[in-house]
């Protein structure tokens, strides 16, 4: 007996332009709010710190970084094809802002500026990687319209890079870090899953997690004083840095009073950072295996105990509004 075939519908493209007719007023703050788009088509754990970012005259579209590495990303949008003027603003975003991450979006590339980003991958070292990315808008029948970004140029090992580092790979100290880290991932995952959504891990001496905020972030560190869990503000504005970390110190009596402990509070003087640490004093070496559980008990616990603290106190609306 014959079966009634299946009705499909079909994908058909939309202009960008109609989604989006604005790059600045429209494109740039839905990416910002969009976030995991980009995150999954890069493989990172993207997160987007500010919008229109000042670079000399000139103002660079998004700023962030992949939390799982550290690393500073920067995105430039363009709603048409690519052009040498976008070309020439990438290069220069990035020499005044020193991203290891460079994402040029586009609605096409021309085979020369694949080529540029080629040979940019070809001649800049590990630590600096230029992709190229499309923007695709799609929808079947009626529906609304989808996004669907194709990466069309990026470093030739990323994909490899991009799932995993193996030990093998990694400097005997890094894979340390590696080993750490993944374990105290895995545990937070399990303990407390709103944290993070971390697929991966680190080969730095910290694991940071977003504090819910643009610039503001839970990092866990080996650092030469101790074992510590910090509460970092890292806008790339030292101004807005300085002023949410003096209207959270305003809370200092009763943020203590509810962690149970006096913290830290460091103006990181000659940098644009300011944190709030919670320290294990005593250097801990991360090649001193036998500790590691105790240490992730250490940092889980006190993150915990911080966040509800800080939580207590108004969390970032402290400094917002």
């Amino acid at each position: 007996m014959a079966t009634t075939p299946t009705a499909l519908g079909r994908i058909q493209t939309v202009e960008p332009r109609s989604v989006w007719p604005h790059e600045a007023h429209d494109f740039t703050p839905w990416l910002l709010g969009n976030v995991d788009v980009l995150a999954d088509l890069l493989g990172m754990n993207l997160v987007l710190e500010a919008a229109e970012h000042p670079v000399g005259d000139f103002s660079l579209d998004l700023v962030g970084r992949n939390e799982d590495t550290g690393e500073r990303v920067i995105v430039e949008n363009q709603l048409e094809v690519s052009d040498h003027t976008h070309l020439g603003q990438i290069l220069t975003y990035a020499a005044g802002t020193d991203p290891a991450n460079i994402v040029w979006i586009a609605t096409g590339f021309r085979p020369e500026h694949r080529a540029a980003i080629d040979w940019l991958n070809s001649r800049t070292d590990e630590h600096t990687r230029f992709f190229g990315v499309q923007i695709e808008v799609v929808r079947i029948g009626d529906s609304m319209p989808a996004p669907a970004f194709k990466l069309v140029a990026q470093p030739n090992d990323w994909e490899k890079a991009a799932k995993t580092a193996t030990a093998g790979e990694l400097s005997a100290r890094d894979s340390l870090y590696w080993e750490f880290w993944d374990q105290y991932r895995r545990r937070v995952i399990a303990e407390h899953p709103g944290w993070t959504s971390s697929a991966g891990s680190t080969k730095s001496a910290w694991f940071g997690m977003s504090a819910g905020a643009p610039g503001v972030n839970w990092i866990s560190v080996f650092t030469r004083a101790g074992l510590a869990v910090q509460l970092e503000f890292t806008r790339f504005d030292e101004a807005t840095n300085d002023a949410r970390f003096q209207a959270l110190q305003r809370h200092q009596a009763a943020l203590e009073a509810a962690y149970g402990a006096p913290l830290v509070w460091d103006a990181v003087e000659g940098r644009k950072a300011r944190k709030v640490v919670a320290l294990n004093e005593g250097y801990k070496d991360v090649a001193d295996r036998e500790q590691w559980t105790a240490w992730i008990d250490w940092l889980i616990d006190t993150q915990a105990r911080f966040r509800a603290a800080y939580d207590h106190v108004g969390g970032s609306a402290t400094f917002q509004g």
